[in-house]
């Protein structure tokens, strides 16, 4: 399939990726639009470009290629197309499902905030996927960062990155806060003459397809556990309410496969003493129990029967063989990752959570030079995998930086493709690279600074080299 976009270049061979069923269908010679990206994405790209290139012509012997297709956006957009965010690139993504992208200026001042954004809420692009796991010989500021090995699935359309808010003392917030006061009874905003107002919106729908491809993505890669992120303590309708939703959709489409970890200690429960009533499981479960109102009692009851009616599917220790579901609040979340990372395992949250836990997590196996990322609608296949970190101008064009974000987003990008043996040797080669001390000057500096002195400080280039050379 041969497309021609308005001022880009025409793709001359190649076909386009389809979608059937909601899988996707690959050609051998897959035309993959792709974002060098601004300041250093130059020179990342064309490391990184080289390293799959490598890695998919050693895995299937020239039988399968991929065809690369430059689409624009940030400065090199607006230098060739006058525009940040050209309609051509959007329809490239579309039509070829499949994409990459090095990091983007956010332009300044009026127009589009970011975008990044702006790419994911045009596609729909609904899932932001995160893994974070420690690379051995990776300098880390913490003591056990090998413990870390999350997934993080963060909602990427709503939440405060929905954009809708409204400057303060501007005519249209006074006409907003007008309404709260006046319409809704309003009675909370501390200073309503010089209060900005920004919307949070959180959907059932955006929850639980969110929540459902976590859950997914867990029992197929035979993942331990699920944990849903949120602050519902203090935002019980938006943030409280995704956690519900989650509890419900867990148990009602994924029934035999999961346990949620309430259910859990009361089938353990159950197991060590048979002979429990169930009011004396559920002051097991809520030790303040004896203190609830009756109404409050009864629901506490009514949970316990509801798990023990689980017996014949997950008793007798089956729970323990099912996927945990089970929540946490944001802030102790961002805390237990350091002194407990190994008890998370897949992580679905909000955008603005999301956002946080992402880079703090990226941070304990080396930072976000080295964390890969992708942005997914996993009911139509379209995906754009990018670096998670920024463009690092006054390194632009000096062939210094890591390429290994965007080097692991590709090996992302592969597997999403289904070409696990392509990805297999990007990860071999990653890996054996850095175990020799083989790196770019940021790990270079954190490890001299640890006393190493056998460390080797590459260039870019020189790094996207040795990864292919370590291949195998």
């Amino acid at each position: 399939m041969i497309e021609r976009h308005e001022g880009l270049q025409p793709v001359k061979e190649g076909c386009a990726i389809t979608v059937e069923d909601g899988r996707l269908i690959v050609p051998d010679n897959p035309i993959i639009p792709f974002i060098e990206g601004d300041g250093t994405g130059r020179d990342i790209w064309r490391a990184s470009i080289r390293v799959f290139d490598a890695a998919v012509t050693r895995a299937y012997g020239g039988r399968r290629r991929i065809i690369w297709f430059e689409v624009y956006a940030g400065e090199k957009a607006f230098n060739t197309l006058k525009t940040w965010l050209p309609e051509e690139t959007i329809a490239a993504f579309h039509t070829y499902v499949v994409g990459i992208k090095g990091p983007l200026t956010t332009p300044v001042g009026g127009g589009i905030r970011s975008l990044n954004v702006a790419l994911r809420q045009l596609l729909d692009l609904y899932v932001c996927l995160r893994p974070v796991r420690y690379i051995r010989g990776v300098p880390s500021p913490v003591k056990r960062p090998d413990l870390v090995d999350v997934v993080i699935f963060r909602e990427n359309t709503e939440d405060i990155y929905a954009g809708i808010e409204w400057d303060a003392e501007s005519p249209e917030v006074k006409k907003v806060i007008a309404f709260l006061q006046d319409e809704m009874g309003v009675k909370k905003i501390r200073f309503p003459e010089s209060s900005a107002i920004g919307i949070k919106p959180v959907s059932r729908e955006g929850s639980e397809r969110l929540i459902d491809a976590a859950i997914q993505y867990a029992l197929r890669h035979e993942r331990k556990s699920v944990t849903m992120v949120h602050k519902g303590n203090i935002m019980k309708f938006t943030e409280g309410a995704f956690r519900d939703w989650g509890y419900a959709l867990s148990a009602d489409k994924y029934r035999h496969e999961t346990v949620s970890l309430r259910e859990s200690w009361i089938l353990d429960n159950q197991e060590k003493q048979s002979a429990l009533t169930v009011e004396e499981h559920a002051l097991a479960i809520e030790p303040g129990y004896k203190d609830m109102t009756p109404d409050r009692q009864a629901i506490a009851c009514k949970e316990v029967e509801a798990a023990m009616r689980l017996w014949p599917t997950h008793g007798d220790g089956q729970w323990k063989r099912k996927l945990l579901i089970k929540d946490s609040i944001a802030d102790i979340t961002l805390q237990q990752t350091l002194t407990r990372a190994d008890e998370f395992d897949v992580i679905a949250t909000l955008n603005l959570n999301g956002d946080y836990l992402s880079d703090a997590l990226a941070a304990q196996i080396g930072g976000i030079g080295i964390a890969p990322g992708g942005n997914i609608n996993y009911r139509t296949g379209h995906a754009i995998f990018e670096a998670t970190h920024g463009t690092a101008p006054k390194y632009a064009d000096l062939d210094k930086v890591n390429p290994g974000s965007v080097i692991l987003s590709g090996e992302m990008m592969l597997r999403h493709l289904g070409w696990d043996e392509a990805a297999d040797l990007v990860v071999r080669g990653l890996e054996e690279t850095i175990a020799r001390r083989q790196v770019t000057y940021d790990f270079a500096r954190l490890l001299r600074a640890e006393g190493a002195t056998d460390v080797k400080e590459l260039k870019c280039s020189e790094f996207a080299t040795a990864v292919i050379e370590q291949m195998g």
